[in-house]
């Protein structure tokens, strides 16, 4: 099985954030697969998060992705969208700081939108998101 993960910008900008995931992403056993640095448009990010566009954080969710680089990798592995989701822990940082302390968002999430990483969260998310940012290709 595979999942699709996104590194947010404001974690690439921090080497110690990006380089610990990548540490928690490797004892975790996910394998990655394909790994892509992307700048994304404000037409890319409206269009990825698209079903939030009616949401309060949807203006503010666009802008920190298009305020710099972000990296998408495909993971391999046994039941990898729960398992990169247990990985990267609660959408809501505060809450992720009480109820699983140790994972990225709790420790690199600043806040409900600069939650240090995006994951699928189903294995439709996963063939609609790999195909945005990877095309076709057999990667």
């Amino acid at each position: 099985m595979i999942t699709l993960a996104i590194f947010k910008p404001h974690c690439l900008k921090n080497p110690i954030a990006y380089e610990t995931i990548q540490q928690m992403l490797t004892a975790s056993g996910l394998k990655v697969i394909a790994r892509k640095r992307i700048y994304l448009s404000r037409n890319e990010a409206e269009k990825f998060y698209e079903e939030h566009r009616n949401k309060f954080f949807f203006r503010r969710l666009v802008s920190l992705m298009t305020s710099g680089p972000s990296e998408v990798v495909l993971l391999s592995g046994n039941d990898a969208i729960q398992q990169w989701r247990n990985l990267m822990g609660p959408t809501k940082v505060l809450k992720s700081v009480y109820t699983h302390p140790q994972c990225i968002r709790s420790c690199f999430g600043l806040s409900d939108t600069r939650n240090a990483t995006h994951g699928s969260d189903s294995e439709q998310s996963v063939m609609a998101e790999r195909r945005f940012f990877f095309g076709d290709s057999d990667v």
